[in-house]
């Protein structure tokens, strides 16, 4: 029993781990064909028209300044291209000067290191400036005289900065998916949070709980992810027309923030109410119906977020704050007929949570507080 057991969770470890690696892949073949193009083209063009022979630094300059990575900016394709040409400039030009040979390498690696520091902070501009001018000094010498090897370099990190400018990766993808990830999770918590209301389940909200804080992953992909969709947006001819719409998006970071973060400090209310078992039925029917209502409008923002046009995503966006807003109006613990202080304290804090649900939608601060009925003393 004990050896079938292992085995199972090892096909699924393995199961998952390759569902995983093809996702991984998959989403990668846009960039992984740019790559290609970007070394292969930088080869032939050095080999072609400019009669180098091997001109292996031209491929590899363009590769190594392609690059993989999610925060893949033009700044950091620049940083790894200067790094690489710089390395085998430096290299060559002290090859000239010291010869060849190990002390030589040591030398000049040790050197180019120095200069790296001196000109930027950055570990993956020294590690390219040192590796690509010791690899110049301990390599043959090319047959193409001095210098031949640094227009390689120049040549192959030109390469791969046009092609990112021409073939850049969807400067909508990122940020998208984490936030369509951050509200599709916030949605199943207060579906979560509904149940447990309904059931009077403490535990139940325990994990939505535990679902709530896990969501500050997606929360922090969001800053990086909106700065390298509109830098690209910005200087790539073919991604400008999605500029407007993601400089909207990142206008609202902030409010779907304050919302995961309302949420959280909600859920954990609701869950020491229920270990309580504090709330009546009739404030908890009233309560878990609300919050149905609340997960139906947040998956319509997700839905709003996903949609490919901006006509998609302003149509979803008034259905959402239309939902929304009718929550908002029901947030009036006497109109509801909540009594006692734990079930008035959960509506209370959802009033906070809908006003940056609303704000996050597109409404401003004033409008997003307008449906909130005023409460009496």
């Amino acid at each position: 029993m004990a050896s079938a057991a292992k085995f199972k969770r090892a096909r699924q470890f393995v199961r998952q781990r390759n569902k995983v690696g093809f996702t991984r892949a998959r989403n990668s073949l846009p960039r992984i064909i740019r790559m290609t193009i970007a070394a292969i083209g930088a080869y032939w063009v050095a080999e072609v028209l400019f009669g180098h022979t091997q001109p292996i630094f031209a491929a590899t300059s363009a590769l190594i300044a392609s690059g993989f990575g999610a925060s893949t900016t033009m700044r950091k394709v620049l940083e790894v291209a200067l790094g690489c040409t710089l390395g085998v400039a430096l290299g060559d030009f002290l090859m000239q000067w010291w010869g060849r040979g190990l002390w030589q390498a040591a030398a000049v690696m040790s050197l180019s290191l120095l200069v790296a520091r001196y000109l930027n902070s950055g570990p993956i501009f020294s590690t390219q400036l040192g590796m690509q001018s010791a690899l110049v000094v301990l390599m043959p010498l090319s047959v193409d005289g001095p210098f031949s090897r640094s227009l390689d370099a120049v040549l192959g990190a030109s390469l791969a900065i046009l092609l990112m400018a021409l073939l850049p990766t969807d400067s909508r993808r990122t940020p998208v998916t984490a936030l369509n990830d951050l509200l599709r999770e916030l949605g199943e918590v207060l579906l979560e949070c509904s149940w447990a209301v309904r059931d009077d389940d403490h535990r139940s909200a325990f994990h939505a709980l535990v679902k709530a804080r896990a969501t500050q992953r997606h929360m922090d992909k969001l800053p990086q992810a909106f700065s390298t969709a509109l830098e690209v947006s910005t200087f790539a001819p073919t991604q400008r027309r999605h500029r407007h719409e993601i400089r909207r998006l990142a206008q609202r970071q902030e409010k779907f923030d304050l919302a995961a973060r309302n949420l959280r400090v909600f859920v954990r209310r609701l869950a020491a109410v229920l270990s309580q078992s504090a709330l009546a039925p009739e404030g908890a029917e009233q309560i878990s119906a609300l919050l149905r209502e609340l997960s139906e409008a947040v998956n319509t923002l997700a839905h709003s977020v996903r949609e490919p046009t901006v006509a998609g995503q302003r149509k979803y966006e008034r259905l959402a704050r239309r939902q929304l807003e009718d929550c908002a109006g029901q947030l009036d613990p006497r109109q509801m007929g909540i009594a006692g202080m734990q079930g008035e304290g959960l509506v209370l804090l959802l009033r906070p949570l809908l006003v940056d649900l609303l704000e996050a939608a597109g409404n401003d601060h004033d409008e997003a507080v307008a449906p909130l009925p005023r409460l009496m003393n």
